[in-house]
């Protein structure tokens, strides 16, 4: 089963970096501290941060946020309210230390919980809702309760995110996911019963002529014609695509 080339892909900045590279990784205009976070910053949060789009959002969700990667991605790129629910304690205490050390500290707020029972605000719907969700479904659970809890549906299916997410969308609003590439038929069924139609969808593959491993979906809640494309991480002479270059260029300190 391939899952976990994008999981092995370790973008680091430098050599220094690579050092202290199990509790911190620099961005360009952000830091996160993920010490007490089970899933560090890897590929699929960095692809969604920079894949998902923004223009003129004025409320964001971001839904299992972890160390708070992808609402500061967001961040970056536009001038909304961002919310993040996180699940873990400790994984919310340092979401919440990272958007303090940001300089869109005032724009991000983080809840700790479960997002199933997440209240959301009663003045405002969201505009979009994005999340790296844990769907590693039927593969082999690793025994770290904690990394289990952000790798797995052990508390959470696909059903329950898209049936949470239209009640919290505005009717045009948005639901921006990242998930693998197996699990593509029953996200898309799951998110056709939950009244959403696909918007966009990225195909992520690895190096040339291999599979895709990892699919980028925006849903939206009325039809519209998908705009349907792939990405190359590695070219053919294991160097990173210039599309995936592109992408990310606003973040790695290295492109």
């Amino acid at each position: 089963m391939i899952l976990h080339y994008l999981d092995w892909v370790s973008l680091r900045n430098s050599e220094s970096q690579k050092m202290g590279r199990n509790n911190w990784f620099e961005f360009k205009k952000f830091r996160i501290e993920q010490k007490a976070s089970a899933m560090k910053v890897g590929t699929d949060g960095v692809l969604l941060g920079a894949w998902t789009s923004v223009k003129n959002e004025s409320r964001i969700l971001d839904v299992g946020t972890g160390t708070g990667l992808i609402a500061l991605m967001l961040a970056q790129r536009c001038d909304a309210a961002i919310d993040a629910v996180e699940i873990d304690e400790g994984a919310c205490r340092e979401a919440e230390y990272n958007f303090n050390q940001s300089p869109w500290r005032e724009r991000l707020k983080v809840f700790s919980g479960d997002f199933l029972e997440y209240p959301g605000r009663e003045d405002k719907k969201y505009n979009l809702i994005v999340s790296n969700p844990p769907f590693f479904i039927n593969s082999l659970k690793t025994p770290d309760t904690k990394l289990a809890l952000a790798r797995h549906n052990v508390i959470m299916s696909v059903e329950q995110l898209v049936n949470k997410s239209v009640s919290l969308l505005e009717t045009n609003g948005r639901l921006s996911l990242i998930f693998p590439y197996e699990n593509l038929d029953l996200v898309k069924e799951n998110a056709r019963l939950a009244g959403f139609f696909v918007k966009r969808r990225t195909d992520v593959i690895a190096k040339p002529s291999k599979p895709a491993i990892r699919v980028m979906m925006e849903f939206s809640l009325t039809p519209v014609m998908p705009e349907i494309n792939q990405i190359l991480i590695k070219d053919e002479s294991d160097q990173f695509s210039e599309t995936f270059r592109k992408l990310t260029t606003p973040y790695y300190l290295n492109f």
